[in-house]
């Protein structure tokens, strides 16, 4: 089997977003959502447009260095401007530009620039384990 072989876009592979966030949510209740919930990554959307990321390893960041969060809001912790993506881009292009940035995850798009998923390093290795063993079928 060629390396080129497999075509596969990144929508393949995308998890469902169960959870976004607005700028003006509440940290505590970002938090609350990470512990509780067990999320690794929550977007923070304006109009279900991506305009923000938090991550797990934020938070932990975040608590090392300042640790009250009373009075702050997602936009004081968001990564603004996050990695997105539109459906269709092939997951080796998006897995290569998140391992060049050192990030864990790349927003899904819509062409109207609207959230429709979240690519992440599982999703990758999920990926990578189905190609391994041949379940992905070869893209025509």
């Amino acid at each position: 089997m060629s390396q080129e072989s497999f075509k596969i876009p990144v929508d393949e592979f995308t998890s469902p977003v169960s959870q976004c966030v607005c700028e003006e949510t509440p940290l505590v209740n970002v938090i609350d959502l990470l512990e509780t919930k067990s999320y690794r990554h929550i977007p923070v959307v304006q109009n279900n447009k991506p305009v923000g990321i938090i991550s797990q390893r934020d938070l932990t960041l975040f608590h090392c260095l300042k640790g009250n969060s009373d009075g702050l809001y997602a936009k004081d912790i968001m990564r603004a401007d996050p990695y997105c993506v539109t459906g269709g881009t092939l997951i080796e292009d998006v897995a290569l530009e998140m391992s060049k940035r050192k990030i864990g995850s790349a927003l899904v798009i819509n062409k109207r620039g609207e959230l429709e998923g979240i690519f992440t390093s599982i999703d990758g290795l999920n990926a990578l384990i189905e190609i391994a063993r041949g379940d992905v079928l070869e893209s025509v």
